[in-house]
This record gives structure tokens, C-alpha cells and sequence, in this order.
């Protein structure tokens, strides 16, 4: 029987110096990580302090007092200029252009040659035709002297006077194949631009050139069917054009559709205009304006000092809540819902929210919110003005 021996391993057991190291390296990690997570919370701290001392910071801000003014209610709609009387000229026969007697942006009077086509061989056959005419009616009055004597019958003069008629019919159909080469004003107005050249073969109902009657001269539009009963013709209507910045037209209304548009339930009116230096044109778009009802007070603010949103329309009122460190009046923001009406120029009305007296941020608000310190400067402040007029105009 073999015994077996165990050796003994070859192995230390740590030494003094060792579990010293130990402990320093794990004080060293926990000391690391114990300042990494001070030093975040540290920022943390500090940025909210940043914010908060942000957040307190008075915000310059414009202001307006609420106060009552005169207001004029107004239907307002987009119309198109037309003439009067306008027409695209042209013939209704085909031929050559022969004369032209016009020129482009011409004003003309009612009956004047424009343009004729080459007459060809129709003078002649006229001439024929009324020679044919003439032969007739030499006949005619011949065979009632021979009546009177007896001499023919009565059907001799009824066939007479049929072919008298005859060809006076062809004498005038004549004359008006002649006169559709001929090409007048209808009316006395303002001529446009050249379509066509001497020389030129014309089809039926080629353009020419168109012609308008510019004084008067009218704007159709049309307003929503609730607001019929505040219309009415001979009633003063202004109109706005951007051709004409600051300018107001001042017309009539002349006439009232008999009908209200049933797909969009809205009812056409003409207003006319005088435009005798002729600044007005046909297809130009106009603003037109029509007072309605009389002037009442109305509490009226700058539209800047509105905030438009889907979920109402807001303003910030100044309010003084106290006094600051240096004894000067605190002022603070608060947010209000307001219910606004018609807008006029730069200043829109409002109809629930606000009380007279009362100040609103004019300039500024986008920076705010409820609660925000407020400094006012009203020294350079948006328009507000009922009827603003460009500085270009």
C-alpha cells in the first residue's frame, strides 16, 4: 500500500503594505465618483439659479390705453373694375386689311372707321345691281302711264313692281356685304393696342383691338346675403387700389343682382365711378369699403396688441402690483382672453375682455409671459392709425 503525501502549496498571504494600497485605490475611486456627482449637481443648482435670475429680469415692453373711440362699421369686399361699355373688336367677314385708320390708345367717337378689307370686285357688282334697279323703276313708271291709257294690264304692273323690289333687295344686300369690310366704333371710348397690320388676312372674328368706355366706369363685387338689407342703390361707396397708394375713389352704388349666387350664397353689386382722367381700368382689383349703420364708441386697441391663436385671441394688460426694492411702482404681466370684432387700418376692435382705462402690451408681448416684470417705453411705438396712410404714397 502506497501512501500519498500532500505537499504544501506555494503561496503568501498578503502582506500589510498590499491591503494598504487596496484601501487608498478604493478611496480614490469613491472621492472621484463623489465629485463627479457633486460637481453635477452643482451645475444643476446653478443653472436654475441662472433661469430663475433670467426669468425675474424686466422686459421692455410699448403700451396703449384702452380707451373708447368713435366706429364706423363698414362691409368690406375685393371687386374687379369694368368698363361700362367694352368690346373686343372685330369683323365677322374674312378678308385683307386695306386701311387701318387708328392708332393704339386712341380715344375715338362713336361711328369712326377703324379698319376696312380689301372691297375687291363689290363696288361693281353694286353698281350693277343698282343699275338693274334703276331699269326697273323706269319700267314700272312707263307701264302705269300705259295703264292709265289702258294699254297693259294690272298684272303686267304687279310683275313690274316685284322685280323693283327684287333688285332694290339686292341693291341693299349688296351694300351690306360691303359695309361688314367695314369696321366702326360701336361707342365713343378709349382704344387698347394693335392686334392686326396692314396687309394682314383677317378670319371672321379675329381681334382688333379692344375698345372701352372709361368714364364711367363701374366695380363689380359681391357681398354675403345676411348683409342685403344694409345695401341699397345711390348709396356712397369708397374704393382702395394699390395702383394708387393713400387714395380713395368715391362712387354710388347703381345696381343690385336680381339673384343670390346659390353656391356661395353671396349677392352681386355694381358701384360706379367717375373717371374722367381715366386712372381707372378695366380688370383692375379694388377694396371696397361701404359704411353701414351709424358711428357708435367702440373700445379700440393697435392690432400689434393682439395675439392670435386657434385657441382664442389673447393680450397682456400692465398691472402694478406693489413697489420694488428701490420704492418704484412694480409693473407685471398678465395674459387675458379677448373677444375682437371689425379691424379698421391699424387699430381692430374689441368686444369682450377689456374695460377702458385699462393698458395693454403694444410692442413686446412676444417676450412675456403671465407674471413677467415689465419696464414701458412708448418712445417709438407701432402705428395706430384709423386710415394709415404709406409713406410712399
Amino acid at each position: 500500500m502506497t501512501n500519498t503525501v500532500n505537499k504544501p502549496t506555494n503561496q503568501k498571504a498578503p502582506t500589510g503594505s498590499m491591503l494598504v494600497r487596496m484601501v487608498i485605490m478604493l478611496l480614490l475611486v469613491f472621492v472621484v465618483i463623489g465629485l463627479i456627482f457633486g460637481f453635477q449637481t452643482f451645475k444643476g443648482i446653478m443653472i436654475k439659479k441662472f433661469m430663475a435670475s433670467m426669468g425675474d429680469q424686466p422686459q421692455t415692453v410699448g403700451t396703449y390705453t384702452v380707451a373708447p373711440a368713435s366706429w364706423q362699421d363698414q362691409l368690406v369686399a375685393t371687386g374687379s373694375l369694368r368698363a361700362l361699355r367694352g368690346a373686343d373688336l372685330s369683323l365677322e367677314i374674312a378678308g385683307i386689311v386695306d386701311t387701318i385708320n387708328f392708332e393704339s390708345g386712341a380715344d375715338v367717337r362713336a361711328g369712326q372707321t377703324l379698319v376696312t378689307l380689301k372691297p375687291n370686285d363689290d363696288p361693281a357688282k353694286l353698281q350693277q345691281l343698282q343699275a338693274v334697279a334703276t331699269l326697273d323703276e323706269i319700267t314700272l313708271k312707263r307701264d302705269q302711264q300705259q295703264f292709265a291709257a289702258q294699254a297693259v294690264s294690272q298684272a303686267t304692273l304687279d310683275t313690274d313692281l316685284a322685280n323693283l323690289k327684287s333688285a332694290r333687295a339686292q341693291v341693299a344686300a349688296q351694300q351690306a356685304l360691303i359695309n361688314e369690310k367695314i369696321l366702326k366704333a360701336p361707342f365713343a371710348g378709349r382704344l387698347g393696342i394693335r392686334q392686326i397690320d396692314q396687309g394682314q388676312y383677317l378670319s371672321s372674328g379675329t381681334a382688333i383691338v379692344t375698345l372701352q368706355e372709361l368714364d364711367p366706369i363701374v366695380v363689380d363685387f359681391y357681398v354675403p346675403q345676411q348683409s342685403l338689407a344694409q345695401l341699397k342703390v345711390g348709396e356712397p361707396v369708397s374704393a382702395a387700389i394699390d395702383t394708387y397708394p393713400g387714395q380713395a375713389f368715391k362712387g354710388n352704388i347703381t345696381s343690385i343682382n336680381a339673384k343670390v349666387d346659390t353656391a356661395s350664397r353671396n349677392i352681386q353689386v355694381r358701384a360706379s365711378f367717375h373717371n374722367a382722367d381715366h386712372r381707372l381700368l378695366p380688370g383692375m382689383y379694388a377694396n371696397v369699403s361701404i359704411d353701414s349703420g351709424t358711428p357708435h364708441n367702440e373700445l379700440t386697441v393697435p392690432q400689434t396688441a393682439i395675439t392670435y391663436n386657434p385657441y382664442g385671441d389673447t393680450v397682456f394688460i400692465v398691472s402694478q402690483q406693489g413697489v420694488d426694492a428701490k420704492g418704484q411702482p412694480k409693473l407685471v404681466a398678465q395674459q387675458r382672453f379677448v373677444t375682437v370684432g371689425d379691424t379698421r387700418g391699424d387699430q381692430v376692435s374689441v368686444t369682450k375682455g377689456l374695460k377702458a382705462g385699462e393698458v395693454v402690451v403694444s410692442a413686446g408681448q412676444m417676450k412675456l409671459h403671465n407674471g413677467s416684470p415689465v419696464v414701458i417705453n412708448n418712445q417709438l411705438l407701432p402705428t395706430n392709425d384709423a386710415n394709415p396712410t404709406p409713406p410712399n404714397s
